[in-house]
């Protein structure tokens, strides 16, 4: 039978690379997608070293790939009940949030978060 929720310093480790993905897309969208002055800089001729990473990111946002890669991630967590899958799945499912990717980002991370507290409750024998 499920018991209450034990965190291992490997579910402290998952906690805070959470919030650090998740702290660094946000930081990241607000300072070099959301500003306007940045589209004349990456139009310009010598565009500064920040359009590149600024240019994969809203591909990745433009092809729904963040919702996808945290929709699998937490797929991967809650069928196979591993914890890293799983705590990947919340950590990309709130980037895929920040990145406008929240129908299957959020499917994703809650499906991972599903898993991550079934492993630390003992619903999952492996993990």
């Amino acid at each position: 039978m499920p018991t209450r929720l034990q965190m291992t310093t490997e579910d402290w480790l998952g906690l805070w690379t959470i919030v650090f993905i998740g702290a660094s897309f946000f930081a990241f969208r607000e300072l070099a997608i959301v500003p306007r002055a940045t589209v004349g800089l990456c139009a310009a001729a010598a565009a500064p070293p920040i359009c590149a990473p600024r240019a994969a990111v809203l591909w990745l946002q433009y092809e729904q790939l963040f919702g996808w890669a945290a929709l699998a991630l937490g797929l991967a967590g809650f069928f196979r009940g591993l914890r890293w899958p799983a705590i990947f799945a919340i950590a990309i499912g709130i980037a895929a949030t920040i990145n406008y990717n929240a129908t299957t980002g959020i499917i994703g991370a809650a499906l991972g978060l599903t898993a991550w507290i079934g492993l630390g409750t003992g619903r999952y024998e492996l993990g």
